[in-house]
């Protein structure tokens, strides 16, 4: 074999040799004598080797062309269009293919799209494609210029098996999820470029895999308040985003988010508390120690905020979690065992390091027994224990963190002066800054917050000592100091 053959050879193209050998002899023209035929045929080779991908992971928007395998996973309905200054209409059928890395909308058109209305293509074909990728409605989207099926290839992906939150990945459409519902936010309204109002609301999701932030658009939006935490969901149609570095699961209004009738695992894992550092975005999670009224305060732009404060305690420490917004509003009491995902970790009263959850951030109350781990083992535990060392910790019977889990929620834990009881109806003197005004006044000593009754003024920031008697769960103060 000559030169050229041998190059064509080693392609995996559509283009015929006698197409080949006539784009040689063309390049070698262009090139005006500079390449002969042999290098003429290694550039070609080059640039139809170019478009190439190894798995519709590496295709994105923008490329020229490209050529890839999938599996047929559902095929939409025929669709008819009119063109701009045509009198024919357009057709398009759209199909979801998929391989082991991810999967893409394919757009065939006319007809293409005819022949598979007709029965041209089934559910778990197998193509090899050519097409222009793109940034479609719903994420990547490839328009078809040619494809084939290939009966040898093999992909492992099964049609309808629906997707688990690890297996998600960027512009991947037609999605189906079941998960358990974490958390779910208010609906909020926007204004359209057009002037119309536009409504979207956030919920998360988790399953064994781990948890997505959803996000659901206009009509669906009301979803968010019509399902509570706990819930078993089925998320329809979905597609995939990308927001902050994350990546977000969409529902519009082809989409559904449905109940179903079935347990749901959740098992997530959480950072060990005395392991997070300031400037860190953790998942913590552990019992609730104590957990402050709710305070309001004015921002800047005149609106009103809200606030609320609950320490949590894993079996390497504690921490102060502060609940913002929406999040102050949830049924958190001393005992329950939460996880606080995805707060920042800031610097807090007394250079003590703060969890701060905000809109970005899901705070659940989980089940009793929820299989957790927090990622490493209590201070003096050994190293095989720690992959237990999340809330079955806190089990009655367990001492150590158990029992001071369970003393937490009658009564405040001791601060750093060592003089506040653990029972009420003991005199007590406890010594903190004023975190809020008010009936009760709070304090809050870098380690633990005090409610405190009384009647004498004191303003925020201002540090105080007061002493009386522990009624509960409120220090009733005979003297501020």
């Amino acid at each position: 074999m000559g030169a050229i053959e041998d190059i064509y050879a080693d392609l995996e193209t559509d283009v015929s040799e006698e197409e080949f050998r006539e784009a040689v002899e063309e390049k070698v023209e262009q090139m005006g004598g500079l390449a002969d035929e042999e290098t003429a045929a290694m550039l070609l080779a080059h640039e139809l080797n170019e478009n190439e991908v190894n798995a519709i992971a590496d295709v994105e928007p923008g490329m020229n062309e490209v050529k890839f395998l999938a599996k047929v996973l559902s095929v939409g309905d025929l669709r008819t269009f009119e063109r701009d200054g045509e009198d024919e209409d357009g057709r398009v059928i759209n199909i979801e293919a998929a391989d082991e890395t991810g999967s893409v909308r394919l757009a065939f058109w006319d007809g293409q799209a005819v022949d598979i209305d007709d029965g041209g293509l089934e559910v778990g074909d197998v193509l090899r494609v050519k097409g222009r990728p793109k940034d479609g409605y719903n994420g990547l989207e490839v328009s078809v210029d040619k494809a084939e099926p290939d009966e040898d290839a093999e992909i492992d992906v099964e049609p309808g098996g629906g997707s688990s939150i690890d297996s998600l990945t960027m512009g991947q459409s037609d999605v189906t999820l079941r998960g358990l519902v974490l958390d779910t936010d208010s609906i909020r309204t926007f204004d359209r470029d057009d002037g119309s109002e536009g409504r979207v609301a956030n919920l998360t999701l988790g399953d064994e895999t781990g948890r997505i932030r959803v996000t659901l658009w206009d009509d669906r939006a009301d979803r968010a308040e019509e399902l509570d935490a706990g819930a078993a969901v089925e998320v329809v149609d979905g597609y995939v985003r990308e927001r902050d570095g994350a990546l977000e699961l969409h529902v519009g209004d082809q989409g559904a988010v449905d109940e179903v009738d079935e347990d749901v695992a959740f098992e997530p894992e959480a950072d060990a508390i005395e392991r997070v550092e300031i400037g860190d975005t953790v998942d913590i999670a552990g019992v609730v120690r104590s957990a402050d009224p709710k305070r309001t305060f004015d921002r800047d732009d005149g609106s009103e905020g809200q606030v609320r404060n609950v320490r949590i305690q894993d079996a390497t420490g504690d921490i102060r979690v502060a609940l913002w917004g929406d999040k102050a509003d949830a049924e958190i009491a001393p005992g329950d065992e939460v996880l606080a995902a995805d707060v920042e970790i800031q610097d807090g009263w007394q250079d003590d390091k703060e969890a701060s959850a905000g809109w970005q951030s899901t705070v659940v109350v989980l089940d009793d027994g929820a299989n957790l781990n927090t990622g490493g083992a209590a201070p003096g535990a050994d190293a095989d224990d720690s992959a237990n060392a999340g809330l079955s910790s806190f089990a009655d019977g367990d001492g150590g963190a158990a029992d001071e889990a369970s003393q937490s929620a009658d009564a405040p834990d001791a601060g750093t002066t060592g003089d506040a009881a653990q029972s009420a109806g003991q005199q007590v003197e406890f010594t903190g800054t004023v975190v809020q005004t008010g009936d009760p006044v709070v304090l809050d000593d870098g380690e633990q917050t005090m409610s405190v009754e009384t009647g004498e003024r004191v303003q925020l920031g201002q540090e105080v000592t007061v002493r009386g008697e522990l009624r509960d769960d409120r220090l009733d103060a005979e003297d501020v100091f």
